[in-house]
């Protein structure tokens, strides 16, 4: 019976002994491996990188070391006036509370050893007070040199010697599509650096600068740009300064939504010069006001292809109009360089300062000349001449309001009245009463209270006159020109569909 026990107990014993250890092995965590004993994740990496791949990423690398200590932090105390990006950085205050003054900062690139650098014009606009910090921690009083609102670009200047320079490369070469890196301090970090690529180039009209003469020609990039980076860095894989990033898309609270805008560095290194030299920009005018051409357009005119850009209008006496440019040419190149948008004309002539000769390719009734114009420096007086119509015409206006609708184009205009002429202070065309929408006219942007002043280059009395041109038009395209009631005109194509 002893025996028995025994056996009992002892069995027992290492029932328990077993039933213990796994315990303390499994869940309770009171023995645990060795330091050299654990291991976590797999012994080789999933993807073993080829020259190629590994070549890439280090030139990513090699940029950001490189380039990071020609960025400088700029911080500004500001009068407090208005904001020339719109909401971009200054949110809204219904009540007034903001105080006279405030706080902001910005990038800068540094264009010599002896402490020019480079930012935008929104960054140190109304300055009280401008603070550098270096990437090695050092900060400098800085005074500003010059700015020019009409491209947003500004240039400062510290006290140092032999700082790092960044290296401005050739913005004209530059491909969408092509990898670059955004350096600057953003939302108050400094030196970050993003990639991304060229999503597109020649950007205009985007309004981000409030003067008719702002020259907005962009680069477009979703490097990830937020406030804070403007003034910095856009940089190509070779470390090349290709462009100065100036504004973002942004949303409701001004951060990054998708791409960003940069200044081509071309146009920064005339700006910059310039204001280095004389602290302001003598830039020259050619004098005109132009537009796009489209299709229409170039099918009214003669053209093969929309190709060029068309001259809207003249400022009296200005460059364009002592060289024999007329309204209605269209300027195919300047000097060397072919131009389709107006902002790659304005961005070219914004270069040149004022008494420089440029040589322009025009397009004119079927053939091409050439002029060569010297350019003026701008005169804030200078008005844009308009044409009044006269009573010159081959054909009288019996005074009736006669009115036709041409269902094809979705365009119906009628005579002038006696006080339609008043009111539109004009003494010959016919007045647009209704354009359809989604209607070929619509496209063209022919709206109600326009009136046709010329079609085919002939002035237009009454509808009847201007019917029989039209249709003499029909399976091509005819070139108007029209006039708002404020007295501005332009000249747009319009198709005219086949029988």
């Amino acid at each position: 019976m002893i025996k028995l026990k025994s056996i009992i107990g002892a069995t027992a014993l290492v029932v328990l002994g077993i039933i213990m250890g796994a315990l303390l092995v499994s869940g309770f965590g009171v023995v645990r491996p060795s330091f050299a004993d654990i291991n976590i994740g797999t012994k080789t990496a999933p993807v073993t990188l080829d020259a190629n791949a590994s070549s890439f990423s280090k030139a990513f690398i090699e940029v950001a070391a490189k380039v990071t200590p020609e960025i400088v932090q700029i911080e500004v105390v500001s009068n407090r006036k208005d904001n020339p990006h719109g909401n971009f950085t200054i949110p809204f205050d219904p009540f007034n509370r903001l105080p006279k003054e405030q706080k902001g900062s910005g990038s800068g690139i540094i264009i010599s050893p002896d402490g020019y650098i480079v930012t935008n014009n929104h960054v140190v606009k109304n300055a009280i007070k401008v603070t550098v910090g270096l990437s090695d921690k050092r900060t400098f009083t800085a005074k500003v040199v010059g700015t020019d609102p009409l491209t947003d670009l500004a240039v400062i200047k510290i006290k140092a010697k032999k700082l790092p320079t960044a290296f401005l490369g050739n913005s004209d070469g530059i491909k969408v599509g092509q990898w670059v890196m955004a350096i600057g301090n953003p939302l108050s970090l400094s030196s970050t650096v993003t990639a991304g690529i060229i999503s597109a180039i020649g950007r205009g009209q985007l309004g981000l600068i409030k003067d008719r003469y702002g020259i907005e020609n962009y680069i477009q990039t979703d490097a990830a740009i937020n406030p804070g980076n403007s003034g910095g860095a856009l940089v190509d894989l070779s470390g090349a300064v290709i462009g100065i990033n100036s504004a973002i898309a942004a949303s409701g609270n001004g951060t990054y939504i998708g791409y960003g805008f940069a200044i081509p560095i071309n146009l920064v290194k005339a700006v910059a010069k310039e204001l280095i030299a004389n602290g302001k920009v003598t830039r020259g005018y050619i004098g005109i006001e132009i537009s796009e051409v489209d299709d229409a357009l170039a099918k009214s005119i003669g053209l093969d292809e929309p190709k060029g850009i068309l001259v809207q209008k003249l400022v009296k006496g200005g460059s364009a109009a002592k060289a024999g440019i007329k309204e209605g040419d269209v300027i195919l190149k300047i000097d060397s360089k072919v131009v389709n948008r107006p902002n790659e004309l304005q961005t070219y002539i914004a270069t040149k300062t004022a008494g420089t000769k440029v040589q322009l390719t025009l397009f004119r009734d079927g053939k091409t000349i050439t002029k060569n114009v010297k350019l003026k420096p701008r005169n804030d007086r200078t008005e844009i001449k308009t044409v009044r119509n006269s009573n010159n015409s081959d054909e009288s206006n019996d005074g009736n309001p006669t009115e036709i609708t041409f269902d094809k184009i979705g365009l119906t205009v009628q005579n002038l009245s006696k006080e339609d002429k008043d009111t539109f202070n004009v003494n010959a065309g016919i007045l647009i009463t209704n354009v359809k929408r989604y209607s070929i006219a619509g496209d063209q942007n022919l709206s109600r209270g326009l009136i046709i002043v010329e079609a085919d280059k002939k002035k237009i009395r009454n509808v009847k006159q201007f019917k029989r041109i039209l249709e003499s038009k029909k399976g091509s395209a005819l070139l108007l020109k029209v006039e708002d009631q404020k007295g501005n005109t332009r000249l747009l194509g319009l198709d005219v569909p086949g029988k």
